[in-house]
């Protein structure tokens, strides 16, 4: 049987969502649980990988076992996990559910606060600098017009195409802070924080409108800008069609 993991997680202390050999990560953390629940190894496939320092109020691991998963056992993996990771479901799924191959769409907000905040600051990027709103919006709004996006993705990426698919790209303003929000089909690796960093930048008008439609243009990645800490990042959403659509309004 297959079941989905779903996971929140403050991603501050950890080397990433995915396993590595020298780092603590996300997927280390809830493997280690599990497999001292169900009292065999447990190997799990995740979603979609976050950068060492990003954050998660929603994503997905999967794995297989051969007999029914009892849920109740959820509370003996989160008193085994960390104060900063929790396992908020795990739902059975038709066998050939995949949580990387058929998401539909993930949801990423950016946060940032333009004055300082003892609270937010392993939650919101500190950006204390004028931007113009305006100018960030219709930056936001260029991004509707184009599907290649090689420009915000990092160099040394192993995918087949950087085509993207962008159904929300907006920027919102409350009180002193600004937050991001980008829903896509797929991202590419440090686009969400290369397309925010170079944002900014028509924000502050260092670049014109003209010149970052340039940027996405050109398909190089060395005229974005990268420079955009990961604290401030947060998965908001990961979309399937057999699963109902939650954190809509996060």
């Amino acid at each position: 049987m297959r079941y989905f993991v779903e996971v929140s997680y403050k991603g501050t202390r950890y080397a990433g969502f995915q396993v590595q050999q020298n780092g603590d990560t996300i997927q280390g953390q809830v493997e280690k649980a599990l497999t001292i629940v169900c009292r065999f190894p447990v190997t799990l496939t995740g979603s979609s990988r976050t950068d060492a320092g990003v954050h998660a109020l929603q994503n997905y691991f999967h794995f297989d076992i051969e007999k029914q998963f009892d849920p109740s056992l959820i509370y003996n993996i989160n008193a085994l996990l960390p104060l900063d990771i929790v396992v908020k479901s795990i739902i059975p799924v038709p066998p050939d559910a995949h949580s990387r191959f058929l998401a539909t769409s993930r949801k990423y907000k950016y946060h940032i606060t333009t004055t300082k905040n003892p609270f937010l600051t392993e939650a919101a990027w500190y950006y204390p600098f004028s931007v113009d709103f305006a100018l960030l919006n219709q930056a936001a709004n260029l991004l509707y017009r184009y599907t290649d996006y090689t420009s915000f993705s990092k160099r040394n990426t192993q995918v087949l195409t950087k085509e993207c698919t962008i159904i929300k790209s907006e920027w919102i303003l409350s009180n002193c802070n600004l937050e991001y929000t980008v829903e896509a089909n797929r991202f590419l690796r440090g686009m969400v924080r290369g397309l925010v960093g170079t944002m900014l930048l028509v924000g502050r008008k260092k670049i014109s409108l003209e010149e970052f439609a340039e940027i996405i243009q050109v398909k190089d990645c060395t005229r974005a800008n990268f420079a955009t800490p990961a604290h401030g990042l947060f998965l908001v959403a990961v979309r399937y069609p057999f699963l109902p659509a939650s954190n809509d309004n996060i």
